[in-house]
């Protein structure tokens, strides 16, 4: 499959590695190391070279606690990035965003592809996003990142964030967004428990079958941590790539990494033994 993003195509043929680009001081992992443009521009390039097939900016922390940004904090922090990467990346770029607007002025600038976590619920988002006719990734999240970890609940994890996805996939068709410009994602760490996570990994087929290629964020997250006995972040790489690797193998068709280099040697792996 090969997904068109503004000037740019998305192969997903293959497992392919997403590159997080934060440009914010509080997210989770590396809040404040990109918060200067030009370190951002350097660190896109860098994870472009190191093999990621679309880099994806965000202006906003989602991490369990972050406190929301007005609206021109966000573009201030994304979209000088955008533009400066547009005209120097070969691979396209994915604006994470909620915010109609974001993905309005991110689409301008360059933005090939819409990152949402809260699969566009937000007023206005679905309308946006058919008008730019851009590809969608919607994201499941139980509640919003401020209390989303408090005692999040489920009567069967992986049946109802499926019923989510499909319901909200649905939402995008209704409104003119082309069944072939949607993927999902199912947030792990958003609104669940490690073993929620757990069951959500071990049955990702489940998702997979839906027919929408699957995007996996799981790097550095704190379920890695936790299963690590409560590892701190930067030490979380070979748990991360393990998940990768089983994401990969379980049908995920985009691997959202901060560790690109390592990410794209596992995976290349990994397809290697899945193509035999």
């Amino acid at each position: 499959m090969i997904i068109r993003c503004a000037d740019h195509s998305l192969d997903l043929s293959k497992p392919r590695v997403m590159g997080i680009l934060n440009v914010t001081p509080d997210s989770f992992s590396d809040g404040g190391v990109f918060i200067k443009p030009s370190d951002a521009v350097k660190h896109a390039v860098r994870m472009v070279e190191e093999g990621a097939a679309i880099i994806d900016v965000g202006g906003e922390s989602t991490r369990p606690g972050a406190q929301s940004v007005s609206l021109q904090q966000e573009l201030d922090r994304v979209i000088p990035v955008i533009e400066a990467l547009s005209s120097v990346l070969s691979v396209p770029i994915s604006i994470d965003t909620s915010k109609p607007e974001v993905m309005r002025e991110a689409a301008v600038a360059g933005a090939g592809m819409i990152n949402d976590v809260c699969a566009l619920s937000a007023e206005g988002a679905v309308e946006a996003a058919s008008e730019l006719q851009l590809p969608v990734c919607l994201m499941h999240m139980q509640g919003k990142p401020r209390s989303m970890q408090q005692q999040p609940r489920y009567d069967d994890v992986v049946a109802d964030v499926s019923c989510f996805l499909q319901q909200r996939a649905d939402v995008c068709i209704d409104a003119g967004i082309p069944a072939q410009h949607i993927l999902l994602d199912p947030g792990f760490g958003f609104g669940k428990t490690l073993q929620h996570n757990l069951l959500l990994l071990q049955n990702l087929e489940n998702l997979v079958s839906l027919g929408y290629p699957l995007l996996a964020g799981i790097s550095r997250k704190r379920m890695i941590g936790q299963i690590l006995d409560e590892r701190e972040t930067d030490q979380r790489l070979y748990g991360s790539l393990a998940a990768a690797v089983i994401a990969a193998m379980k049908g995920a068709s985009i691997l959202r990494v901060h560790d690109v280099r390592a990410s794209v040697d596992a995976i290349r792996v990994t397809t290697a033994v899945m193509n035999q």
